[in-house]
Order: C-alpha cells, then sequence, then structure tokens
C-alpha cells in the first residue's frame, strides 16, 4: 500500500438529515454560541469579582477555559459541515484536531479531579485551608494538569501521522478522534490501540475512582459533624461539582459503549453521542454554576439588566 498521508478524510454531519443542515446548523450555532457567551461571562464574572478570587473559582475558571478551548477545536467542522462549507479535512489537521479534543477531555477530568480535593480540604480541613491552596500551590496544580494532560497522549498521537490508512476515509462525526483513525489504517495498531487503552485507565478511570474517594472521605466528615444545619451547608458548596463530574463522566460513557457495543445502532446514534460529548459539558457547566453560586447568579443578573436598560 502506498501511504495515502497526503490524502483527505470526509467529515460526516447528521447521517440521514443532510437534506436539513441547514436547519440543524440552527441549534447548533445556538448551542456553541451559548457555550461560547456561558463560559466567557463565567471568566469575567470570576476576573472581576474580588469576593470570587479564591481557590474553587480558580479551579471553575480552569475548567471554563478547558471548555473554551474545546469549543475552539471542534467549532469550524462541527458547523463548517452543516453550513456546506467544510466537507473534507486534511490528515495533519485531523491529527491536530484529535490531539486536542482529547488532551481536554482528559484536561476536564483532571480539573474534575483538582475541584473534588479542593472541595474535600474546604469541608475536613477547613483551618488549613488557605494554606495548602494558596496561589502559588494552584498554580502548580495548573501546570501539571496541562502536562498531565497533553503530554502523554502525544506518542499516540504523532503515530497516527506514519501509519497508512487505506480504508475508505469516511469519519463518524464532524469531528476527528483517536479511535475514528484507527478504523481506516491498514498498519499494525496494537500500540495505539493499548496505549489508548491504558491512558483511559490512567486519566479518566483513576480520576473517577479517585473523585469517588474524595466523596466518600467528604462524605465521612460531614456525617461527624453535629448539626443537620451545617451537614446541608457543607454538602450545598459540592452539589455544583458533583452535577459538573455527571455532565462530564455520562456523555463519555455513553460514547465508549456506542462505540464499543452500537455496531448495529444507526450512524445517527453514533453522531448525536459524539455530539453530547463534545457539546453537553462546555454547554452544562456555566448554567450549573450559573444557578448554585450566588455570586455569579448576581452578576450575570446584573449583566443582563444592565443590556436590558
Amino acid at each position: 500500500h502506498s501511504h495515502l498521508n497526503s490524502s483527505t478524510f470526509v467529515l460526516t454531519g447528521v447521517p440521514g438529515l443532510e437534506v436539513y443542515s441547514l436547519w440543524l446548523s440552527i441549534p447548533f450555532s445556538s448551542i456553541y454560541a451559548m457555550v461560547f457567551l456561558g463560559n466567557c461571562t463565567v471568566l469575567h464574572v470570576i476576573r472581576t469579582e474580588p469576593s470570587l478570587h479564591h481557590p474553587m473559582f480558580y479551579f471553575l475558571a480552569m475548567l471554563s477555559l478547558t471548555d473554551l478551548c474545546m469549543w475552539l477545536s471542534t467549532v469550524h467542522t462541527v458547523l463548517g459541515v452543516l453550513y456546506g462549507f467544510m466537507q473534507e479535512i486534511s490528515l495533519d489537521f485531523c491529527i491536530a484536531q484529535s490531539y486536542f479534543i482529547h488532551g481536554l477531555s482528559f484536561m476536564e477530568s483532571s480539573v474534575l479531579l483538582a475541584m473534588a480535593f479542593d472541595r474535600y480540604i474546604a469541608i475536613s480541613n477547613p483551618l488549613r485551608y488557605s494554606s495548602i491552596l494558596t496561589n502559588d500551590n494552584i498554580m502548580k496544580i495548573g501546570v501539571a494538569i496541562l502536562c498531565r494532560s497533553f503530554s502523554f497522549i502525544s506518542p499516540a498521537i504523532i503515530r497516527l501521522k506514519f501509519l497508512n490508512y487505506c480504508r475508505p476515509h469516511i469519519l463518524s462525526h464532524s469531528f476527528c478522534l483517536h479511535q475514528d483513525l484507527l478504523r481506516f489504517a491498514c498498519s499494525d495498531i496494537r500500540f495505539n490501540s493499548i496505549y489508548a487503552l491504558v491512558l483511559v485507565i490512567m486519566n479518566l478511570l483513576l480520576d473517577a475512582v479517585l473523585i469517588i474517594i474524595s466523596y466518600i472521605m467528604i462524605l465521612h466528615t460531614v456525617l461527624a459533624i453535629a448539626s443537620q444545619e451545617e451537614r446541608m451547608k457543607s454538602l450545598q458548596t459540592c452539589v455544583s461539582h458533583i452535577c459538573a463530574v455527571l455532565v462530564f463522566y455520562i456523555p463519555i460513557i455513553g460514547l465508549t459503549m456506542v462505540h464499543h457495543f452500537g455496531k448495529h445502532l444507526s450512524p445517527l446514534v453514533h453522531v448525536l453521542m459524539g455530539n453530547i460529548y463534545i457539546l453537553f459539558p462546555p454547554l452544562m457547566n456555566p448554567i450549573i454554576y450559573s444557578i448554585k453560586t450566588h455570586q455569579i447568579r448576581r452578576r450575570v443578573q446584573r449583566l443582563f439588566s444592565l443590556k436590558a436598560v
């Protein structure tokens, strides 16, 4: 087989509904606009509100930044396909996009773990909270998250460049994923398959387990608190985070299930799950935190009332 690395990959819009793609572009554009505005608003409020210059909100800012980067990595291909000005992309572009999508996915999971750690310290060790989570330490955690998310995936992503792609180049989604590219390869993909599995176990699965452990420890601490009122107050600060964790992990589990066991399902289900995986967390996180955090809620109301005047 000759190297087809100069070749292009065909993006899949919404299978079976191509006729309606211009209509479908309206809800998709609205969602992308909401993701952009929602996360920018959260970042703006955290930056300008002194009462939010606090570890918990610095981690929330990291989450919003991650979501904005996910928006940036996928907006052109997802909307490009629906508006009809982007049907195919080059291998290099595809590899770069998959690098950012997977890296940002790992990053989101790491930030959620850092937020669980933050809640654990705030509840179980409130007196030492500000001495443990200093600005300096938060910076270090941020840099560690970046390195962990993007360095370990590099070998698998770089190797995509040297595989031989000889099967029909029709992607399952309107963006590139590592496991999708492997389907077109005729080379030996064992390294990529095993390495990707190890990464998922060491990142997503490990983070999920550690988040569960931190919540078991939080519950243990909270149950030792005497008054019912204090208990509720402590757990209230965790509600947003628990929602953010569910919003992130449920689509990932769903997409994995569909990829592995849903071969017989219609392509529409695959595309739908892929889009939920990309768009649901960035759309929901600002909403969850705006509802549950009164400072953000107040500022958002103020922003909109100013615009309304």
